[in-house]
């Protein structure tokens, strides 16, 4: 796959889908048997369960997405990117706590065919659950 090619598809999932909230998008640019392997609580399996991703990621956190870096080569794209929200809903598990966050995550994807087929990832999970409330930051935590 051409880096064009590859970046085409880091534009689409992130500005058409993430951002633009355009989730007949998905259809698109990813495989039917798409795999995620770090889902989150409730998502299905294939690309329905890709919709049922970004359909949780935008309800509860009204992300906005910036992409940082992609670095394609063979099948693999690797996203380094920014995550401005609001957690305005429940998500996973957490209740809503109606604070803005900033954090920043690595996506990797196996492209097979033209499609997004594989995805991992790293999260700054512990500075979102900071921002959020959830957790104590560092400088309110007791010694």
């Amino acid at each position: 796959m051409s880096a064009e090619m590859s970046r085409g598809l880091v534009d689409r999932f992130y500005g058409d889908v993430l951002n633009g909230r355009r989730l007949e998008v998905i259809d698109e640019i990813a495989a039917e048997d798409y795999t995620e392997h770090d889902p989150l609580p409730g998502q299905s399996e294939g690309r329905a369960g890709l919709r049922d991703r970004v359909s949780m990621l935008i309800a509860a956190l009204e992300p906005r997405f910036s992409v940082e870096d992609v670095i394609a080569e063979g099948d693999r794209i690797a996203v380094r990117w920014r995550n401005r929200g609001t957690q305005v809903e429940p998500f996973a598990g957490l209740p809503a706590s109606g604070k803005p966050f900033d954090i920043a995550g690595i996506d990797i994807y196996r492209v097979v065919g033209g499609r997004l087929a594989e995805h991992w990832h790293v999260v700054d999970q512990l500075t979102m659950l900071m921002q959020l409330g959830f957790i104590p930051a560092p400088a309110e935590a007791a010694p």
